[in-house]
């Protein structure tokens, strides 16, 4: 079998033939095809009319070639990965696979028409006849970042297949430094920078440590909260060279070594981007380097992902489509109060919404929002900022922290005169935020008027499906999570397996706290009672608490016992019997 031939009139035939696809509906693809001098299958997947499954499984019976669903089954051949260079592979959405029976070599396209990549093909494998195989464009695309990623070398082997190259940089170090901008020995740095941050994003990390000891170089990464080495420790004479090389990406000035500086760096990986924030500070032994890895992508800000349960989440967005108040979102460092707010925003993101948010600094991009980052250097602070947004007409405004009484206050005003503002403030639990804007010295009636509801959360990682598992938890056990049962109960344990790293659990999910302030609440606050107070009303008043609903999890096998118990405080109420 050898290279698919060009479109032609009998694509119309097998479209119309052997899918759903209407006479109306391909002649609007022909006119939208004639205006935007695309391709007819693009068109009509572009409106909407066939999915590109079905296009390929029409494309694959008028051609007569074998089209794949997925391709995460199929075997690849790494000789042939790596006579393909992956600019061209992306180029031209193929991937070539290996060869078959009669010596051809395999390709799998999403695009059968392109036929000038057919013949580059047969360029690149010395004459061979080319067998063409169809896939969706997405399994296409993500076969080819697993198969180039599972090409690469590893970080070990970076360092010691280019022993003698550090141990050059090493020596010129000593002796005098150098513009490293110029220096040869460039590439092996290069290298394992590029390997740490691709090992990195392989592997979930969310942050990268690399730290400077007498003698060596720790490198670790954060994943689900928890920091681990992923290699063994580098030689420290590398570390000049790993910093500058750091900062380069980042823009920074490489001769300042004696005060901290941030940086962002803008990557993509693995056909992924990502948004990378380095912060360097200088300690006993050299520079300090934590870089917090963001990816550019609003997967994780749907809401139903985040770990609310069908009734949170209904009460949830009723919430945040209310026409103004203020919402707040409480939290200690981490535990996803950005991630929650701004998915409430990409939830109200609509042409009839403007949306204004202030940060410090902004972490999550989203389109179509106004984003002002925080600069206390000219004055440009949470107060200063949300005054001039003020004055942009805007519906909804995320104020990215309540730090001082100034900020609170304008917030409180600005939820009073028709607008929807969102923000975060450190507390350990719902009720104490109330608590801490009146400690701050707003008014409690402002604070009761305004307030529509505070939610706290924090992260509990998952239990790994592939390794959890399943025990008997005695009352005593179950008593600790606020669960009451006079018999044991049947839950989850984290295990230990190859795709956890042996941990046990792999992601985290949100547990929540949602007070909603009604009535009784607010009349509780214009008495300038205690948070404990607040709290005892809001339980009588249906509220879950943290602790009640991390309980909820464990009984549905999405964390441990062991991870609610790390994660929340004990509160003195109970989930409830079983």
């Amino acid at each position: 079998m050898t290279a698919a031939p060009a479109e032609s009139l009998g694509l119309r035939e097998v479209l119309l033939r052997t899918t759903r696809l209407d006479l109306e509906q391909l002649q609007r693809a022909v006119d939208h095809r004639e205006e935007s001098g695309g391709r007819l299958v693009d068109a009509v997947v572009e409106l909407g009319f066939l999915g590109e499954d079905e296009v390929l499984e029409a494309l694959g019976s008028q051609l007569g070639l074998p089209v794949h669903k997925e391709l995460a089954t199929i075997g690849i051949d790494p000789e042939f990965t790596a006579k393909l260079p992956i600019g061209f592979a992306k180029g031209h959405v193929v991937l070539a696979l290996g060869r078959s029976a009669n010596e051809s070599v395999r390709v799998v396209v999403s695009d059968p028409f392109d036929t000038a990549c057919v013949d580059d093909l047969r360029l690149l494998f010395d004459g061979a006849e080319i067998e063409t195989e169809l896939a969706p464009r997405r399994a296409v695309m993500a076969a080819i970042n697993q198969a180039y990623d599972r090409g690469g070398s590893s970080i070990d082997d970076i360092v010691e297949g280019a022993a003698d190259d550090f141990a050059a940089i090493a020596s010129e170090i000593s002796a005098e430094p150098q513009d490293l901008l110029e220096s040869k020995d460039d590439a092996p740095i290069i290298r394992l920078v590029d390997s740490l941050l691709q090992q990195a994003v392989k592997e979930r990390a969310s942050d990268i440590h690399i730290e400077p000891f007498e003698r060596e170089i720790r490198v670790r990464f954060r994943s689900d909260d928890m920091l681990y080495e992923p290699v063994s420790a580098l030689p420290k004479t590398l570390l000049p060279s790993i910093v500058s090389r750091i900062k380069i990406l980042a823009g920074l000035d490489i001769a300042e070594k004696r005060i901290p500086q941030d940086g962002r760096i803008r990557l993509k990986i693995a056909g992924r981007d990502y948004d990378v924030r380095l912060s360097t500070v200088p300690v006993a032994h050299g520079e300090r380097l934590v870089l917090r890895l963001l990816p550019r992508t609003t997967e994780m800000l749907d809401l139903s992902h985040l770990g609310f349960s069908g009734e949170q989440l209904e009460v949830w967005e009723k919430l945040i489509a209310q026409p103004h108040g203020i919402i707040l979102v409480t939290g200690p460092t981490g535990s996803g109060k950005t991630t929650t707010l701004y998915g409430a925003l990409a939830k109200l993101n609509r042409g009839d919404k403007n949306i204004i948010t202030i940060d410090d600094p902004v972490e999550i991009q989203l389109p179509g929002v106004g984003q002002i980052e925080v600069n206390n250097k000219v004055g440009l602070t949470f107060a200063n900022a949300l005054r001039s947004v003020l004055r942009q007409d805007p519906n909804v405004v995320l104020v990215g922290e309540i730090r001082d009484l100034e900020t609170a206050e304008i917030a409180i005003q600005a939820s009073l005169t028709g607008h929807l503002v969102f923000s975060t403030i450190h507390t350990n639990d719902a009720p104490s935020a109330i608590t801490r804007l009146v400690d701050m010295g707003v008014e409690p009636y402002l604070v009761a008027s305004s307030l529509v509801a505070v939610l706290a959360q924090r992260l509990v990682r998952t239990l790994c499906t592939e390794c959890r598992e399943v025990y008997e938890a005695t009352p005593d056990a179950l008593a600790e999570v606020g669960i009451r049962s006079s018999k044991p109960v049947k839950v989850y344990r984290a295990g230990g397996c190859g795709r956890c790293h042996q941990s046990g659990y792999h992601g985290r999910v949100g547990i929540f706290e949602l007070m909603l302030m009604n009535d009784p609440l607010r009349e509780k606050v214009t008495q300038t009672v205690d948070s404990k107070t607040i709290k005892r009303a809001a339980v009588e008043g249906g509220m879950r608490t943290l602790r009640t609903d991390g309980a909820r999890k464990v009984l549905e096998g999405v964390t441990s016992i062991e991870e609610v118990l790390r994660t929340s405080e004990d509160e003195g109420v109970s989930a409830g019997a079983l």
